[in-house]
């Protein structure tokens, strides 16, 4: 039986190696402003993205290229070039939004898969039918498409392949296509720099051109006037529904540019689900508990499995800052032997370890600090803070690396359930 894909975003080549470390299967990313997500793409050069796919193929993993912008004339040639050098460095397939950029892969690059991103917005049969027969070999759906229409395509094409969106921030517009920042700031978003201007609150007024008195409109109590803050999308709770319907090849993160943290936590609690599906045992809630961790805007189950006619509650009004019930204290170097402080830590304090997938944890005391089991879980208490010199607190401002009392597994982080917060 053909398992399903878990393909994580890497930002940079430390959350392509933390995806990994965490089980993905794959991941996606890219290079420059070819990308749709160009904050992303500056975090990698061409030397570090190398390296992160030769990297990705020692594990036996894949890496797939985003260079899905939509290019104006004078770019084409640009295009072109990056291609070239994309494709030298063999990676697993494209990613591309346009049919002229999918003629530009074949013409340069024959022998890389291409995948048709989000962006191209399919929805149906006839859509992916095109698609497919100029030669996309898996279709990323728009995020507005329903689980029978896609078994619907998927009956029609049995090869192509389909991917979606299970996890991340959504958009308020139709899968991207929206100009309020290129509006309001100028800032083009299917050019990759969208500035989010959804995430604002505003403030609506009404105004009678007869008189010219403009009206304030007043705020509901209690909900806010953050009026296009979409919630972030949680497809945790129904990767059983997905998988049985047997028409998904590939589920999919959102999130380039979030934190190591997030990276490495969402591929935790999506690999739980999908190999608990496979051992018959899934249990929402414990991929849930690890994914309320994250920051966020509150979530929803988006429109896979519902209607949009039929959602409501996904979007946040009140405001746009994140949340989660734990706060991020240290992230363990690839020594293991250090981590460097996220967040303020004291000698005393007892934190949660969270390692990547499969690491063995053992137990530890000495002078510096002690780890050890309890409940299920793993945990650190730091008798002593080393780092350049001893503290009794040390806060995230602080860049030298504090010694852990024993080696733990590089990308491992160190984390505090918030009081006020509940799972």
């Amino acid at each position: 039986m053909k398992r399903v894909e878990l393909l994580s975003p890497a930002g940079n080549l430390k959350k392509l190696k933390i995806a990994f470390a965490y089980g993905a299967d794959a991941v996606y990313g890219g290079v420059s402003h070819y990308s749709l997500r160009i904050r992303s793409g500056k975090e990698f050069d061409m030397e570090s993205f190398k390296e992160g796919i030769e990297y990705a193929h020692t594990l036996g993993k894949k890496v797939y290229v985003t260079i899905n912008g939509f290019p104006f004339n004078s770019q084409i040639k640009l295009f072109a070039k990056h291609i070239e050098s994309m494709a030298a460095m063999e990676p697993d397939a494209f990613i591309v939004s346009t049919p002229g950029v999918i003629k530009l892969c074949k013409d340069i690059a024959p022998h890389i898969p291409l995948h048709l991103s989000t962006q191209a917005n399919v929805m149906n049969y006839l859509d992916a039918e095109v698609y497919y027969d100029l030669g996309v070999r898996r279709i990323i759906a728009a995020r507005e498409i329903g689980l029978k229409d896609l078994e619907e395509i998927k009956k029609r094409l049995p090869d192509l392949e389909l991917e979606i969106f299970v996890h991340g921030s959504m958009c308020f517009a139709y899968s991207g296509r929206c100009l309020i920042s290129s509006v309001q700031s100028g800032r083009v978003p299917n050019r990759g720099s969208c500035a989010n201007d959804c995430r604002f609150e505003y403030t609506l007024y009404a105004e009678n051109p007869e008189t010219g008195t403009l009206f304030k409109l007043e705020e509901v109590e209690g909900e806010g006037t953050y009026i296009m803050n979409a919630k972030d999308l949680n497809l945790a709770s129904h990767i059983k529904e997905i998988l049985d319907s047997g028409v998904v090849d590939s589920l999919k993160i959102e999130g380039r540019t979030k934190s190591d943290y997030y990276a490495a936590i969402t591929t935790k609690a999506y690999r739980m689900a999908i190999d608990d599906y496979y051992k018959g045992q899934f249990e929402p809630s414990r991929y849930q508990a690890e994914l309320h961790t994250t920051k966020h805007r509150g979530f929803t189950d988006g429109y896979l499995v519902s209607r949009p006619y039929e959602k409501s509650g996904t979007q946040k009004l009140d405001s746009s800052i994140s949340e989660g019930t734990h706060q991020v204290k240290a992230e363990v170097l690839e020594d293991g032997l250090h981590f460097l402080t996220k967040d303020k830590i004291c000698q005393g304090d007892e934190l949660e370890i969270v390692a990547p997938k499969d690491a063995k944890l053992r137990a530890c005391s000495n002078e510096i600090g002690v780890i050890f089991e309890r409940d299920g879980k793993w945990w650190l208490k730091l008798n002593k803070i080393i780092a350049n010199k001893e503290y009794e607190c040390i806060h995230s401002g602080n860049i030298n690396p504090v010694k852990l009392p024993c080696q733990l597994p590089p990308y491992t982080f160190l984390r505090k359930k918030i009081a006020d917060k509940v799972d």
